[in-house]
């Protein structure tokens, strides 16, 4: 079995991924736990949370694949597949970052906004890009890249919200980063108000199927 392969299926089958940043490790596996109980099966610690290896190695055999986010540098990245993180992500594309998920066949998924940084990440062994900030752009952004590069994988972050991840979806979009709404949601009701919001994005990429 490739492992790598496998990181990317659970990715692309789960359509949605928590991007986590808690104020302290335990509010970051608090919503992770959340993200879980409400059906996400992809989830991204961002290193903007305090102590986040913590939270890697808290979330060790649960039902997701996990991954480390906000990664700038080779040393971040290692440091988080060290402690148990399955994929990495970045706010950018960095060679050195794609190099070192190569050799230890770590799925990377570095954010782009240009057809040239896709390229690159492409040629760097990328398999899924993540459009970032996706606020900035629209749906038919992915329709437009995959005219011309029908095997380009691109995962909107940034802006995606319950009202409008059906289109990314709709549009081409093999999954998309879910951020700031479950950071409000943790605010406003804890656990359970993650968890709810969890079963409506399930929902809303699954055509109102649900989990």
């Amino acid at each position: 079995m490739n492992l790598k392969i496998d990181k990317l299926n659970q990715i692309v089958k789960s359509k949605v991924v928590a991007v986590v940043r808690g104020k302290t490790p335990d509010e970051a596996i608090d919503i992770s736990e959340a993200a879980v109980a409400g059906g996400f099966r992809a989830i991204e610690v961002t290193y903007t949370t305090p102590e986040a290896e913590k939270v890697f190695q808290s979330l060790r055999g649960s039902d997701s694949v996990i991954g480390a986010g906000t990664v700038l540098d080779p040393e971040t990245a290692r440091h988080a597949i060290l402690n148990g993180a399955e994929f990495i992500v970045s706010p950018h594309f960095n060679k050195d970052i794609a190099l070192l998920c190569n050799r230890y066949s770590i799925p990377y998924l570095p954010g782009c906004m240009t057809i040239t940084e896709i390229m690159s990440a492409l040629e760097y062994g990328c398999d899924i890009v993540k459009l970032f900030p996706a606020n900035r752009f629209d749906p038919s952004f992915i329709g437009a890249v995959n005219g011309p590069l029908p095997h380009v994988r691109i995962m909107p972050t940034g802006g995606v919200n319950s009202e409008n991840i059906r289109a990314w979806i709709e549009a081409g979009a093999v999954a998309a980063g879910i951020g700031s709404d479950l950071n409000k949601a943790y605010r406003a009701g804890g656990k359970e108000s993650v968890k709810v919001l969890c079963e409506k994005y399930v929902e809303a990429v699954n055509g109102g199927k649900g989990i």
